[in-house]
């Protein structure tokens, strides 16, 4: 009797989640790298305020391919988590809240944030 009330064993690399519920886990993560992201960016910001030189080093480092890449992962961070989190407002209004409406609105938000990302980043080139 005592088997049967043991814990089962889930491989979570096995379990495939719905796409509303990998928006929402991409969501929380997006904003945790975010904020973690913010002493580069005002140090960044800092370094182009500081005069023709700052400006020039934070160029310099926005320019190089590393920083060129970084850009593009910090600009879809910020899309990805401005998207969805317009989505989460959005449901809790009515929007999508059937199984279709969830998963079409998940699909829109994720790929609206990389459209955006890729647009900005081809600004900042």
């Amino acid at each position: 009797m005592t088997s049967q009330l043991r814990p089962i064993f889930l491989d979570l690399t096995k379990i495939r989640l719905p796409i509303n519920a990998l928006v929402s886990i991409l969501h929380r993560v997006t904003g945790v790298l975010l904020i973690v992201s913010i002493p580069l960016v005002l140090w960044l910001f800092q370094r182009s305020l500081a005069g023709p030189a700052g400006f020039e080093q934070a160029l310099g480092l926005l320019g190089h391919p590393l920083g060129l890449l970084l850009l593009l992962g910090w600009l879809w961070l910020l899309m990805h988590h401005f998207f969805v989190g317009i989505r989460f407002l959005l449901v809790e209004v009515g929007v999508g809240e059937t199984r279709k409406g969830g998963r079409d609105t998940a699909w829109s938000a994720l790929i609206a944030g990389i459209v955006a990302a890729i647009l900005l980043w081809a600004v900042f080139l």
